[in-house]
């Protein structure tokens, strides 16, 4: 029970005045004193001699959480992140009339008492005694800059509950923690240090937050009455939240009131001047500010992948705790490799032919080669939770590892990798393989993984579906995507080089799971992401050489001023001739092959299609010496479940959909953008001595009439596959050969030998 005896408190409010002011005077307070206990059945008076030990501590202060801001190649931002709303200020960036009013209503002898305000001190403790709890503060400014910052230290609910928990050990903890932090800084840093950590409702964290978040203005722009309402708010910003309504409004609306008669009863402001701001009406606008890549217009999913780089990538931190308290507490400037001009390219071509309503979803990614800097990522469907809204949540642009989910399986593209190991062999591009329409593994061992497993499949035939077989070379076979010559030249090249070609280019599983390393790896089975192909095929463009993909380039923190830059990781993956070689033959597929119906654009470039099975999804990788893109596109409800087949895309039907039917045009659309005044770069000549003709592997000889003595031509004005080992380079001219009529890629309804489905989940 509290004490009622009159005489008795005021003998022990008298003797706590007394200690408290020689502490204020010594810096240490020993006394005899007696306070009331919480606890058990109720208060109980305690009268004990001990040494309360009031010594100034060291306040341990970590930054203050505030946004993350992300900015593009250019220099503009692009997107930021915050767990709280919060934007940390100098004093003088905060308007005179914000300091004055909130140390008028929070602590008007703020510049003239110690760490401990003795009469507001007092106060607290006299209408505690008669409570016989801890029922009111009496806390200076500074004290309760202090328990802001034990309250965001805390990691656990259990630690913020005992940094507000109603104790008098917590108030003798914060006065010494308060002496501490008196002695460390000026009045001025303290103020400053608290208007940047408290909390005035609707979100903001902080007087410039606040401030932009109510009013739309700056800290240093704010009116008396815009300053008196944020003084006011913080008393209990909960309460008076205007975000949840026209009471919590209105009570905030009376708080400020109270805060302009307080200001002119101190005489910081005059009573016409504080009649004339009651006058005026609360203003609230709530300015909200973007944070996440859901806010995010111009590139929304490249912030995805940047977002998940700083929470998965080691260089921001040795742990994901670490990494996730550094996300947390933000105060990033993150510089960036997006390229404005490459990303609108991309959204406006994706736009064109795909729209965001269909079911089937395309996505595209830029890197440029020889840096691995991922220029642009877009996708057909706006990010979002919305469903009704037809919004993804994930990055279809990406890996699972980068917010992405298990992609789609890559159909013909992959056939570039053998191409490259066969040129790597010592293959020229004249030689070639006689094939027939179906093919069929002669024995298991015929193919071998990389542990040394015999993965070939005597009983199960691959097919070109139309037929096209015969002799095809390094050079048709790739123009036509033939099936059945790329798995025959997979077994001539061997299955796990194939795979390591792949793997020296960085081509990992879109679900981060192992390659299945499987005889008709070459026709693209394995599920890819876009951001992976692209930077396969830049590092094909930029002679052998392969960068992993890079998204930062410098990361500088605010706090600190400290600066980390992130440089281009880079390795000689192939041969620079060997891709020299691959890039011609793959330049190719734009005037003889797959892609000649859509055609180039106008400047040295090369790519390869891909179609899976029964056309679960369709692909198109290229690139130009300065910037290489892949596009995906498939339903992600399971392309295994729901083909493109019988489907309108961008308002066009299609019976079927192969690489060259939208990735393909997509493609083209997005570089004839993208670089748009950027001059022509040429590729590297072949070595012809290298790779020209045709070596062990040449056409069967073909006896010639005396009609056709004259031209190594038939009467269609067709070379022949049998002609091109005799052409200039054997193969490094374009010829003109029929495309292969089959979905590339075929296998059968798309599933692996280890019965692993592609169908995922939107």
């Amino acid at each position: 029970m509290p004490d009622a005896n009159p005489t008795r408190s005021h003998a022990r409010l008298t003797g706590v005045v007394r200690l408290l002011g020689a502490a204020a005077a010594a810096g240490v307070l020993v006394a005899a004193i007696a306070l009331p206990a919480v606890g058990g059945s109720g208060a109980a008076v305690v009268s004990a001699a001990e040494e309360l030990n009031l010594r100034p501590m060291e306040l341990e202060e970590p930054p203050l959480p505030q946004a993350s801001t992300v900015y593009d190649a250019k220099g503009k931002r692009i997107a930021q992140f915050y767990a709280e709303d919060r934007k940390v200020v100098r004093l003088d960036q905060i308007s005179e009339i914000m300091r004055k009013a909130i140390v008028a209503i929070e602590d008007d002898r703020f510049y003239q008492h110690g760490a401990i305000d003795i009469e507001g001190t007092v106060r607290a403790l006299a209408k505690n005694l008669s409570s016989g709890g801890v029922s009111q503060g009496g806390s200076s400014i500074t004290q309760q800059y202090v328990k802001q910052v034990l309250l965001n230290s805390a990691a656990t609910e259990e630690g913020k509950e005992k940094a507000l928990e109603a104790s008098y050990a917590r108030k003798l903890n914060e006065l010494r923690y308060a002496m501490g932090v008196e002695k460390k800084y000026t009045k001025d840093e303290i103020l400053a240090k608290y208007l940047n950590i408290a909390y005035f409702g609707a979100g903001a964290n902080g007087v410039e937050a606040a401030a932009r978040r109510f009013f739309g203005v700056s800290a240093a722009r704010l009116t008396l009455p815009q300053a008196a309402t944020l003084a006011g708010a913080v008393q209990n910003p909960n309460l008076t939240d205007p975000e949840t309504g026209a009471k919590a409004r209105k009570r905030l609306l009376d708080r400020r009131n109270t805060v302009l008669d307080r200001m002119a009863q101190l005489k910081v402001i005059t009573p016409e001047e504080a009649a004339e701001a009651k006058a005026v009406k609360l203003g609230y606008k709530g300015v909200r500010q973007p944070n996440g890549c859901q806010a995010t217009i111009s590139a929304p999913y490249f912030c995805e992948y940047v977002r998940y780089e700083l929470l998965t990538n080691k260089a921001f931190g040795k742990t994901q705790r670490a990494r996730q308290e550094a996300f947390r507490r933000g105060g990033l400037r993150i510089y960036t490799t997006l390229d404005p001009k490459a990303q609108a390219a991309a959204d406006r071509a994706i736009r064109k032919f795909v729209h965001a309503s269909d079911r089937a979803l395309a996505s595209e990614a830029l890197v440029e080669p020889g840096t691995g800097m991922i220029r642009a990522m877009a996708a057909s469907r706006p990010f979002g939770s919305n469903t009704k809204k037809n919004e993804i949540s994930y990055n279809p642009v990406a890996d699972m590892k980068h917010g992405g989910l298990i992609g789609f399986q890559a159909g013909s593209t992959f056939k570039t990798f053998t191409l490259l190991t066969a040129l790597a062999k010592g293959m020229k591009i004249g030689d070639g393989i006689s094939v027939g329409g179906t093919y069929t593994a002669p024995s298991a061992s015929a193919f071998k993984d990389c542990k040394g497993n015999n993965m070939g499949i005597p009983s199960w035939p691959v097919t070109n579906d139309e037929g096209s077989g015969g002799f095809k070379t390094l050079a048709t076979g790739t123009w036509g995507s033939v099936n059945t010559f790329f798995v025959a030249l997979e077994q001539r090249v061997g299955l796990c080089e194939t795979v390591q070609t792949a793997k020296s280019l960085g081509i990992r599983r879109a679900d981060g799971k192992p390659l299945h390393e499987v005889e008709t790896f070459t026709l693209g089975i394995n599920e890819m992401d876009p951001v992976t192909v692209a930077a396969a095929y830049a590092g094909i463009a930029a002679r052998g050489k392969y960068c992993a993909p890079l998204a930062i380039t410098k990361v500088t923190d605010v706090a600190t001023g400290k600066s980390t830059s992130f440089a281009p990781q880079c390795k000689q993956a192939v041969e620079a001739p060997v891709a020299d070689a691959a890039a011609n033959v793959l330049s190719g597929v734009f005037t003889q092959g797959t892609m000649r119906g859509v055609g180039g654009i106008g400047r040295p470039a090369a790519g390869k299609t891909g179609t899976t099975d029964g056309y679960a999804s369709a692909w198109f990788a290229g690139f130009t010496p300065d910037l290489a893109g892949a596009v995906s596109i498939g339903d992600p409800r399971g392309s295994q479940r729901y083909k493109l087949t019988g489907i309108t895309i961008g308002g066009q039907y299609f019976g079927s959909v192969q690489g060259a039917s939208v990735p393909g045009p997509i493609w083209k659309d997005t570089m004839l953008a993208a670089l748009k005044g950027t001059p022509a770069t040429p590729f590297t000549p072949v070595d012809q001595a290298r790779f020209g003709g045709c070596g062990s592997a040449c056409a069967p000889v073909r006896q010639q009439s005396p009609d056709d003595e004259q031209a190594p031509e038939d009467d269609d004005g067709v070379i022949d596959d049998t002609q091109i080992a005799d052409l200039p380079g054997g193969g490094a001219l374009p010829t003109t050969t029929p495309e292969a009529t089959a979905p590339e890629g075929t296998v059968p309804d798309g599933i692996v030998p280890d019965g692993t489905d592609d169908a995922g989940t939107e």
